[in-house]
């Protein structure tokens, strides 16, 4: 199992994210938008990513504001890394689950975020991920009850798609 670092925005509430400097973010270019999803880069650090924001559900607690990424990192030669934010944070069993195309991926988790256990589980993702329609990550929140978060994925392979482009040659 992998681990990788976040960058400390990510680990932040989202009522302060809009606190931060500004400086970052008109660093990121917009790549495009495609239905739910997009794309951009980060030219400093350099990375690329496609994002989507999970659905939202009427009446559900959340602690954070859950998003899916596929991300790019030239300097370190890793590409299509997925994070998942989840809405809650995870129980004691630390378990989530990735369930797209009738198949199920157990996640290596943190306590409020998600990844693929490895590369190949990564690739296996992101391949279902231009072919699927909807996705689920789900877990047990700390209050011992099951969320999910939905993701439509219409515009999911565009978007990989301008991320793997926005970081051609970098």
């Amino acid at each position: 199992m992998r681990r990788r670092l976040l960058p400390v925005w990510l680990l932040l509430p989202p009522c302060l994210i809009g606190l931060l400097p500004a400086a970052p973010v008109t660093a990121r270019d917009s790549l495009g938008i495609w239905n739910d999803w997009g794309a951009f880069r980060d030219a400093a650090v350099p990375r690329c990513y496609a994002i989507a924001m999970a659905q939202p559900v009427a009446g559900r607690p959340r602690d954070f504001q859950p998003f899916f990424t596929v991300g790019i990192w030239p300097r370190r030669n890793a590409r299509n890394e997925i994070h998942i934010r989840l809405s809650r944070r995870i129980g004691p069993s630390g378990r989530a689950v990735l369930s797209l195309g009738g198949q199920s991926f157990e996640l290596a988790t943190g306590q409020a975020d998600a990844w693929a256990q490895d590369l190949r589980m990564d690739a296996a993702i992101v391949a279902a991920l231009r072919s699927g329609r909807e996705m689920t990550v789900s877990a047990r929140g700390r209050d011992g009850r099951l969320f999910r978060d939905t993701y439509r994925l219409a515009g999911a392979a565009s978007a990989m798609d301008a991320a793997a482009l926005g970081c051609a040659g970098r």
